[in-house]
């Protein structure tokens, strides 16, 4: 390659030599003629050289391009190569992928399944209580529903009998029959139906005048006379909306001036000296009543208390003869306190003597008893003597 390129240098040297002499003046025209065969051979050689250098060129060429085809040759081969080391790896990656996604697939499964099972088992035992407590509450409600009819029976029978006691309750003198039986009842309830010793209904007192109901209570107390009052009509009035303020603060004075004209009357004919206590009960039939005079009315219960004469429901009045029936009871059994004592005065008489007695008999035992001691000794002597009789040395007794 260097060769080649001293060649060219060289002939461009005298292409050079030839362009100078080929603008000399004529004088050397001479020299132009010998130069020119030299000219033409350096031309023929250029062309030859130039020839050459394509040749050479070409040559390189192919060269160049069996070296490249050679090198891709080689590069592919190697691609291919690790093209197909790739895919086998992919291969081998992909089947073992492949059996892993298989066995967590069947693991998946399995396990769904499982939980499936179980949820269906759940589901199952929710749905089985889910229809008995459903079941049970269907059952409950029916019984419920049968109750609440009945119960809408009752009521409506409840609100024809609510209708027939208003309508009762309208009538004065029915109500005053309505307060008497009920306190009848009380009575009944505690004391019992026929205790003429404790109390008696319709009572005709000294004066001629007829009570409700007397109770006989032991001294000092003394008798007292229960009488039953209902002041229902200005009551209900009170609380009428149908009336004004001013009307119904009219009936509310009415209401106050009834109760203590009841009042009077009680103190009047049916406390009597001599024959009854000095005070009086007055029995209201109504809780409602009652509760209105303690919480808005207390001058007239003031007013009651200064006429000796005490207010009270059936609550209260169930309590009153409670605490009496117990006092009645501590009373009667006090009688018997001193017959009591006499008793067991007596007794402790004749427990002293049992005790003498039996001091006695327990000394006559004890002498007995050493007696018979002494004769268990005795028996056991002559046991024992007659043991040693029975086995003793006979040698001894026979002997000379």
């Amino acid at each position: 390659m260097s060769e080649a390129i001293i060649i060219f240098l060289f002939l461009n040297f005298l292409g050079l030599i030839y362009l100078i002499l080929k603008n000399k003046s004529p004088d050397f025209s001479f020299l132009t003629l010998e130069l020119k065969p030299l000219s033409d051979k350096l031309i023929q050689l250029e062309v030859m050289i130039q020839q050459r250098f394509e040749n050479q060129k070409e040559v390189n060429k192919l060269q160049v391009s069996e070296i490249i085809e050679d090198k891709f040759k080689r590069v592919t081969a190697e691609q291919n190569k690790s093209t197909q080391d790739l895919i086998q790896r992919f291969s081998d990656f992909q089947h073992i992928l492949s059996k892993q996604l298989v066995s967590m697939n069947e693991k998946i499964t399995k396990d769904m399944q499982v939980k499936l099972d179980e949820i269906s088992d759940r589901v199952r035992e929710n749905l089985d209580q889910g229809f008995k407590k459903t079941n049970e509450t269907f059952t409950s409600v029916i019984e419920r529903l049968a109750k609440i009819d009945e119960a809408q029976k009752k009521i409506e029978s409840l609100s024809t009998n609510v209708v027939s006691l208003q309508d009762l309750l309208t009538d004065k003198k029915s109500r005053g029959i309505f307060g008497e039986v009920q306190l009848n009842q009380i009575l009944h309830s505690v004391f019992g139906e026929k205790n003429d010793k404790v109390y008696r209904t319709q009572y005709k007192l000294s004066n001629g005048t007829m009570c409700d109901s007397i109770l006989f209570l032991p001294e000092p107390t003394g008798n007292i006379v229960v009488d039953s009052k209902f002041p229902l009509e200005n009551f209900r009035r009170m609380f009428d909306l149908s009336f004004t303020d001013v009307e119904r603060k009219e009936f509310v004075k009415d209401f106050k001036n009834n109760l203590k004209k009841h009042i009077d009357d009680i103190n009047m004919k049916y406390i009597i000296p001599g024959e009854t206590t000095d005070q009086a009960i007055l029995f209201l039939p109504a809780e409602a009543i009652f509760a209105e005079l303690y919480a808005y009315h207390p001058d007239v219960i003031e007013y009651a208390h200064n006429k000796r004469v005490w207010i009270t429901s059936p609550t209260t009045f169930m309590a009153m003869l409670t605490t009496i029936q117990v006092v009645i009871q501590n009373i009667e059994r006090s009688k018997y306190t001193n017959v009591i004592h006499q008793e067991l005065n007596k007794l402790a008489d004749e427990f002293s003597r049992y005790k003498k007695r039996w001091d006695s008999l327990a000394s006559h035992i004890e002498t007995v008893s050493k007696d018979v001691k002494d004769i268990h000794v005795t028996t056991e002597k002559i046991t024992n003597r007659f043991g040693a009789i029975s086995s003793v040395q006979i040698d001894h007794l026979i002997e000379p």
